[in-house]
């Protein structure tokens, strides 16, 4: 005979969500974990295959993290006011952490920059040709812009309630990340220094290499909301999911437009 206990049977008093136990941030930590070891791995020359089982790994949590989010916005309607609140501000918070991360890599590149290390008497360091920053990173300038304005015009269409608008304009910037992800790629395969080459090239490749990885997972995020979008599951009052894909996509735009100035541009 099953047994319920009296917690079970009483409404809830309150319109926050108690979320159950989850094994995504375990997955989510031994990804990561698998990741940076992928990624040392490759910078001694022992492959990249650890790399991309890291890689896989996090878009698997990704999927699966996601699919439980929206099963709990959508099918639980778990979602009430305050839990958006609370959504918004860890989405901001998180966001927060990521202006962290890239300030150590410019603190990084200033530091040499400005000659304040002693090792360091010219910049760029001798032998280093940099990349001509009016060439493809201009153009990826232009282009990443261009999906801030989509994005914001797909968010004008969610407010609107026109779900046909939020997908032709999601669709656009998506197909801009991408095209920013193989022209950044392109650039890679012709630029005339490698990783290895000094305080320049490792400094460069980390914060472009870095940035170039939270477009990829901006284009995964927006590519769910697209999906979302299509499924009609959005409406002018309810799409905390969308925000979130659009703050952090508008979050990567400003971060380039600092790499273009600093790095391409003052920097080369």
């Amino acid at each position: 005979m099953s047994t319920v206990t009296h917690t079970e049977c009483l409404p809830a008093s309150h319109p926050f969500h108690m979320v159950r136990p989850s094994p995504w941030p375990m997955v989510g930590a031994v990804s990561a974990l698998v990741l940076a070891l992928g990624l040392i791995t490759m910078m001694h020359n022992h492959g990249p295959w650890l790399l991309i089982t890291g890689v896989l790994l996090i878009l698997v949590t990704m999927a699966g993290w996601w699919r439980d989010v929206i099963r709990e916005a959508v099918v639980e309607a778990a979602h009430t006011l305050p839990v958006r609140h609370g959504l918004r501000v860890g989405v901001g918070l998180f966001i927060l952490s990521e202006v962290m991360f890239f300030a150590a890599f410019f603190w990084a590149f200033f530091h040499s920059a400005l000659l304040v290390s002693p090792s360091v008497s010219v910049w760029p360091p001798a032998g280093i040709q940099p990349l001509e920053p009016w060439g493809v990173p201009f153009l990826n300038t232009l282009i990443l812009l261009s999906s801030g304005l989509t994005v914001n015009w797909a968010h004008h269409g969610v407010r609107a309630d026109k779900r046909r608008v939020v997908v032709m304009a999601l669709l656009a910037t998506v197909a801009l990340g991408g095209l920013f992800l193989f022209l950044q790629a392109y650039e890679y395969g012709h630029a005339a220094f490698a990783f290895h080459e000094g305080i320049y090239p490792s400094v460069f490749y980390m914060a472009t290499g870095f940035h170039g990885f939270h477009v990829m997972v901006g284009v995964c995020f927006l590519s769910v909301t697209l999906g979302r979008a299509m499924r009609g599951q959005f409406t002018p009052d309810h799409h905390v999911g969308f925000e979130a894909a659009a703050w952090y996509w508008h979050f990567v735009d400003v971060v380039w437009l600092f790499l273009f100035v600093w790095i391409y541009w003052w920097g080369g």
